[in-house]
């Protein structure tokens, strides 16, 4: 398995704290990108000047606090989906997986209750 991102994630109603805080510790937004699917969520990547990123996430629905989750980018989203099903990882959405033109992924929780947002950004050469 390819594995081609790996950061931590949190996922917050909060995003200006969430900001604030990483922006204090030298943190600079990489990019945004926002209702990128037909759910109403927002991601944004934030890097410090050493390559170090965290990502944030504002979901459509609230979240009782922020969860920090692990951001794992992968080459082949439907393999790393069934190894982590083989493990006993449940997916929030359900079946689904949230697609858009470039990108699907799915917040899997594993019987223990560690999260992983599991994602796969399609390539041009793709």
């Amino acid at each position: 398995m390819k594995i081609t991102g790996f950061e931590p994630q949190i996922i917050t109603n909060n995003p200006e704290q969430v900001e604030e805080v990483f922006k204090a510790l030298g943190f600079e937004k990489k990019h945004t990108k926002s209702d990128f699917t037909d759910r109403k969520i927002t991601g944004v990547v934030m890097e410090d000047k050493d390559g170090h990123r965290v990502d944030y996430s504002v979901p459509e629905i609230e979240v009782p606090q922020d969860m920090t989750v692990i951001r794992i980018n992968v080459r082949d989203f439907d393999e790393a989906y069934k190894l982590l099903l083989s493990f006993g990882f449940k997916n929030f959405y359900g079946e689904n997986e949230l697609s858009a033109a470039s990108s699907k992924s799915a917040v899997m929780f594993s019987p223990s209750g560690f999260a992983i947002n599991l994602a796969e950004h399609f390539r041009k050469d793709d």
